[in-house]
């Protein structure tokens, strides 16, 4: 499904590089900005102090509880794929698509992840990975959506603020929702995207009714007690290792912790880094966490700034040793699947 003839589109192989590359210059244009407006406000010399007085002691505990959380994640994917994919091979994939994220900008780790999916069990439809994926996605944004919605209920902050996050937590139960009804009613749901594909003018070959149901039936596990519950649990699971994880790594500059601040940084830095600039998200990151904690009062910026600075270390240093170790043993690297990924978005010759 996702082989490409060699040499057989080189001028489109090449739009899209140039295609890349652009979104790509105005992506680092963006962050970098963005950097330079944080950079203003802080005292680096106090940064800088900030920094190698840190206790971090405190970053190998949070480490420690980084691994566990990405653990859990990868046991919800795995649970979602109906136990298709070895546990080993599902972190393994889960971990390279982190990594994808952080190196290669536009967020295609999700792509990355499908090609490898495919390639890891080639009995799993394209369409059934990407359900589990968006699935995926709708609960983690239901996570963010809560934290939100938890930390602007506990905080200090404005009307207005608050309200956007419980609307935000119902959007979101709303479109996990809309996923559920879909497989519920699997048989209208493909009858009517048929009926709509009759309409439009699409390709010829494309099949839209059976790309819907591949797409629904990696939604059915949903339907059951024990696979939804699953999701739901290893999905609070990792939202709980995440905040507790930035918590730990807190107290590395803070006498005390702030745990509704920290659900609130989180909530903000996920976002943010939703909008895919530099690779990385360099400097929106941060620039994120800055803003929620003084939306709360915190007025330290150079501890702010430093947490904000080795939170995001953190995460590109387990994503880079994790992803690494997984494109090592699945057997491919970050060249291969930038070309595997970019002959997704040509089109067909």
């Amino acid at each position: 499904m996702l082989a490409v003839q060699p040499g057989s589109n080189g001028h489109l192989r090449s739009e899209t590089d140039l295609r890349l590359h652009r979104r790509t210059l105005a992506g680092t244009v963006a962050g970098f900005a963005i950097a330079a407006l944080l950079v203003s406000r802080v005292d680096l010399e106090a940064l800088l102090s900030t920094l190698l007085s840190a206790d971090y002691r405190f970053l190998v505990i949070s480490l420690l509880i980084f691994m566990l959380g990405l653990f859990a994640r990868a046991l919800r994917w795995q649970s979602l794929l109906g136990g298709q994919l070895p546990l080993h091979r599902a972190f393994n994939i889960m971990n390279i698509a982190y990594l994808v994220n952080g190196v290669i900008p536009l967020r295609i780790g999700d792509v990355t992840r499908l090609f490898l999916t495919v390639r890891a069990n080639k009995q799993i439809p394209f369409m059934y990975t990407g359900s589990t994926i968006l699935v995926e996605k709708l609960l983690d944004v239901l996570g963010v959506a809560l934290l939100a919605m938890f930390a602007t209920v506990a905080a200090p902050v404005s009307a207005e603020l608050r309200y956007l996050a419980i609307l935000g937590a119902i959007f979101s139960l709303s479109g996990f929702a809309a996923l559920l009804i879909m497989a519920r009613w699997r048989g209208f749901t493909v009858y009517a995207i048929g009926r709509v594909s009759n309409a439009l003018p699409l390709p010829a070959g494309l099949k839209p009714d059976k790309l819907a149901r591949e797409f629904l039936d990696g939604l059915q596990p949903l339907l059951e007690f024990a696979p939804l519950a699953r999701a739901l649990i290893w999905t609070a699971v990792s939202w709980l290792l995440s905040v507790i994880t930035n918590y730990v790594l807190l107290l590395a500059f803070f006498d005390q912790g702030d745990w509704v601040a920290v659900m609130f940084s989180i909530a903000s830095a996920s976002f943010a880094i939703a909008i895919p600039l530099v690779p990385g998200n360099l400097g929106a990151f941060e620039f994120s966490i800055v803003v929620a904690f003084t939306l709360l009062g915190h007025n330290e910026l150079d501890k702010i700034t430093a947490f904000a600075l080795a939170v995001h270390a953190q995460n590109i240093l387990v994503y880079i040793v994790t992803g690494g170790l997984g494109l090592i043993f699945e057997g491919v690297s970050l060249t291969q699947l930038r070309s595997r990924v970019q002959c997704l978005d040509q089109p067909s010759a």
